[in-house]
């Protein structure tokens, strides 16, 4: 993926580092960029939280959060990236969660799919309305993170 190139490449000319905590894409987001020669200069390191009481107990979402809205939410994304940067040590956290489908999740339906961003004064979240099938959702959502981070690092 071209996306990964470039953020590996841009990432190490700044000495930054990034990680992510992944719900929707189980570790794609840190394998993609792992298949990139230098990664390692980079990749800090990653969570797959796919459970939500994981995304608690690993990522550090708050659990009322979870309780009230479930794990397909802005904030729970947010808290991701948050939690991601600082229990991997990382510059960046990357924070995704949502519905690859075919079913609903709470309500929610599939291709609902948020992607938080937390860096040096930096805090967002981008929401995505994919379609396709659980394949399509997850390889758009893994793109969706590393544009997000490679309009910061512009």
């Amino acid at each position: 993926m071209t996306e990964a190139r470039e953020l590996v490449a841009t990432l190490t000319r700044r000495g930054e580092t990034v990680a992510a905590a992944e719900s929707l894409t189980a570790g794609l987001v840190c394998a993609t960029l792992a298949q990139v020669p230098g990664a390692s200069a980079v990749l800090r390191g990653g969570l797959v939280v796919y459970a939500t009481e994981l995304k608690a107990a690993l990522a550090g979402v708050d659990e009322a959060l979870l309780a009230e809205h479930g794990a397909v939410h802005p904030d729970v994304a947010a808290q991701l990236a948050r939690g991601a940067r600082e229990r991997c040590g990382a510059t960046w956290g990357l924070g995704l969660t949502g519905v690859a489908g075919p079913d609903p999740q709470d309500g929610v339906a599939p291709g609902t799919v948020y992607v938080g961003i937390s860096g040096p004064g930096v805090g967002t979240v981008r929401e995505l309305a994919e379609t396709g099938d659980r394949d399509t959702i997850r390889t758009a959502s893994v793109r969706a993170a590393f544009v997000l981070l490679g309009e910061q690092l512009d």
